[in-house]
């Protein structure tokens, strides 16, 4: 059977906030959809809600991953230098990333066509696994694989600790990076297949 990948170019950002939220931004300047943005929402309780732009875009990762709610809103997402804004229906979140890591410095150096290799990604998932949380091979769920292939990133936060406020319908208290978040770094190619 030939796998078919599907690339997404583009950032990914974990957040942690102070009322026990959990979100993850996910930022793509190229995928099989054109470029767009999507955010989940994980409340305190484990209640996941995937805020998507589209129709097209919700069912695709809805198809891959479990969520109690889908919503289609406009997701808006401006980012300048470390400051992040987003807006997506009830969500409002703004944070600032921290100064790039010794690691983040290490990855810039890993040349673009190796780090968009599958072969990449599975040759540091297993040094990334000696990291609490981090992986860059897995599974994506509905039964496909799943990888972040690292050229900036490597699995793990490439920028210090963000900071920042959001709203979701009530005060999300103030962000912090949890042990399951991480600033936003660099994805390389993230496929599923």
């Amino acid at each position: 059977m030939t796998e078919r990948r599907q690339r997404f170019e583009g950032w990914i950002a974990g957040v942690g906030t102070g009322s026990g939220a959990r979100l993850v931004l996910g930022h793509w300047e190229g995928s099989p959809f054109g470029a767009f943005s999507d955010v989940m929402v994980e409340e305190a309780d484990g209640r996941r809600t995937l805020l998507a732009p589209t129709a097209e875009v919700a069912a695709y990762v809805a198809a891959t991953y479990r969520f109690e709610e889908v919503a289609v809103v406009p997701v808006l997402v401006t980012a300048a230098g470390p400051r992040w804004q987003v807006a997506a229906g009830p969500l409002r979140l703004e944070f600032t990333t921290g100064r790039r890591t010794l690691l983040g410095l290490l990855l810039r150096a890993v040349p673009v066509p190796l780090g968009r290799l599958p072969a990449w990604a599975a040759l540091l998932d297993g040094p990334a696994r000696l990291l609490p949380g981090v992986r860059t091979r897995g599974s994506a769920g509905g039964g496909s694989a799943s990888g972040t292939a690292p050229t900036t990133c490597g699995g793990s936060p490439e920028r210090g600790r963000p900071g920042g406020t959001g709203s979701w319908g009530r005060s999300l208290r103030s962000c912090r990076r949890s042990p399951s978040a991480s600033a936003p770094h660099r994805a390389g190619p993230r496929w599923s297949g």
